[in-house]
């Protein structure tokens, strides 16, 4: 897809499919939508009367201009209740549009210039290109038929404009483009997506920008004394890495460590899953895609943050060397685990990677996982948990998470979980019972941060939609990339 900025009158402009929005709230038709019903005769607004179009949020009407325009359609958007439009909504109804566009296998989608009061036209130009690009995606990688690609113009009322527009086109285009490269990471097919292959990766991203990457091997983790994750990979062939990355600008701010889990493939171990928990287990690196996304969006982004960022990769499989319920771990930090499920494997590569990257001294530590089914149960597919040791840490990532619609629900993280996570041979174990399953596996991580301020964000409720809930207009079925957008408005957010 190519997004390109014009400065045009949308009404002259020639193109495939021209978007209007029309408000629920019962009126006439206002501004690019009153102007092209004018130029049509009123054949738009009699259309819209017809057809019962009621401006609900995010429903989209085509209609033929029939030559009375120089743009060969009309897409009109219903943008709801006046008083509830933002720039979220914004986003979402750009995907509306853009997939509507998509599905009729039409070419260009041009967006007129839309004036708010509140809104700069550079947030309006940066959502409507992530919307379009979000919602259009698709992983058609290994099928012969390919999706339709379409394009966008974002008009501009003048030349001042055009540059805001420009900017938050720029801006919209990197950030949606780092969320559709961790859908590409996650969806990819677990014989694929090995943990030597995620590292080739990572190096391969990183090539030629300000990033600097590290790759530990299997040698290189036990000389350091990262034994957990070795034990997690141990029954299978493809070996654990653990992926370290460095952004630094010139004069940083603060520094923040980013930990993902990077589980490519998770059998359960010997506490083996069932079947139809298993089928989407590729799902279970989400983490360390949103975090190799995040850091691979940083350079083009330049926020005066340093940022350092630790994947653990591994597969769990089930073997003559797998770990057992049973067995006694020593992390790097030096606290000893007892494994009492083996099903419990990504807070255990998170306890070496958090771990180390807490060794650095960093002002904040933010870890993403796929981590509990607990966190699914309580959420369902429409937001992610977040808890942590740090309250302000914890409000700024809902804060930047409602700014770009990914929604985050903080849970409590009592002491009482910790008291349940206690092992009478052990400084502590790796499971406990399942009531409060999320918190205990967000306390297990605690434990490993050494006092630095922590977030943890338990993504596993909606990092893979393989049914309708939880999809919509800007998340199609797949894997989602959450995170990605999150943690990019945290670190690029002034002050």
């Amino acid at each position: 897809m190519t997004v390109r900025v014009t400065v045009a009158d949308p009404v002259a402009y020639r193109c495939d499919v021209l978007a209007v929005g029309v408000f629920s709230s019962p009126g006439r038709l206002e501004g690019t939508a009153a102007k092209v019903d004018q130029a049509m005769g009123g054949l738009l607004a009699r259309a819209l009367h017809e057809e019962r179009f009621s401006g609900e949020f995010g429903k989209v009407f085509v209609l033929h201009t029939l030559g009375r325009l120089p743009a060969a359609r009309i897409a009109v958007l219903g943008l709801g209740d006046r008083n509830t439009v933002n720039v979220d909504r914004h986003r979402v109804g750009a995907a509306a549009l853009a997939r509507a566009v998509q599905e009729r296998r039409l070419g260009r989608l041009t967006f007129p210039p839309f004036q708010h009061p509140t809104v700069e036209p550079a947030e309006i130009a940066a959502a409507r290109t992530e919307g379009a690009l979000l919602g259009t995606y698709t992983f058609t990688k290994y099928r012969k038929e390919k999706g339709h690609t379409i394009d966008i113009d974002l008009l501009a009322a003048n030349r001042a404009e055009a540059a805001a527009v420009e900017a938050g086109r720029r801006r919209g285009q990197v950030i949606a483009e780092a969320v559709n490269y961790a859908r590409d990471l996650v969806n990819e097919p677990a014989n694929i997506m090995t943990p030597d292959a995620l590292a080739a990766e990572a190096r391969r991203t990183t090539k030629g920008t300000k990033l600097k990457v590290l790759v530990l091997g299997p040698q290189e983790l036990k000389k350091r004394g990262m034994e957990v994750i070795l034990a997690v990979g141990a029954a299978s062939v493809h070996t654990p890495r653990l992926i370290l990355l460095d952004y630094t600008p010139a004069r940083p701010r603060r520094t923040v460590a980013l930990a993902g889990k990077g589980v490519t493939f998770d059998t359960g171990g010997l506490d083996i899953k069932p079947a139809d928990g298993m089928a989407t287990m590729k799902d279970d690196m989400a983490g360390a895609a949103a975090v190799l996304a995040t850091m691979r969006a940083l350079p083009l982004l330049a926020p005066p943050v340093r940022v350092t960022a630790a994947v653990a990769a591994v597969e769990n499989a089930i073997g003559s060397r797998a770990m057992r319920p049973g067995d006694i771990l020593t992390a790097v930090n030096g606290t000893t685990i007892e494994i009492t499920n083996t099903d419990a494997e990504g807070r255990l590569i998170l306890a070496d990677t958090v771990a180390h990257l807490a060794a650095g001294k960093p002002d904040e530590l933010i870890d993403l996982a796929t981590l509990t089914g607990a966190a699914s149960i309580a959420l369902g597919p429409y937001a992610a948990a977040i808890m942590g040791t740090d309250q302000h840490l914890v409000d700024r990532l809902v804060g930047a998470g409602a700014r770009i619609g990914e929604r985050l629900v903080p849970l409590p993280l009592y002491e009482e979980y910790r008291q349940a996570m206690s092992s009478q041979v052990a400084d502590i174990k790796n499971s406990g019972s399942r009531p409060g399953g999320a918190q205990k596996g967000a306390i297990f991580i605690r434990e490993f941060a050494g006092g630095v301020p922590w977030a943890h964000v338990d993504i596993a409720p909606v990092a893979y939609f393989d049914r309708e809930d939880g999809t919509s207009a800007i998340q199609p079925k797949g894997a989602s990339g959450f995170g990605v957008r999150t943690l990019l408005e945290y670190l690029t957010a002034r002050g």
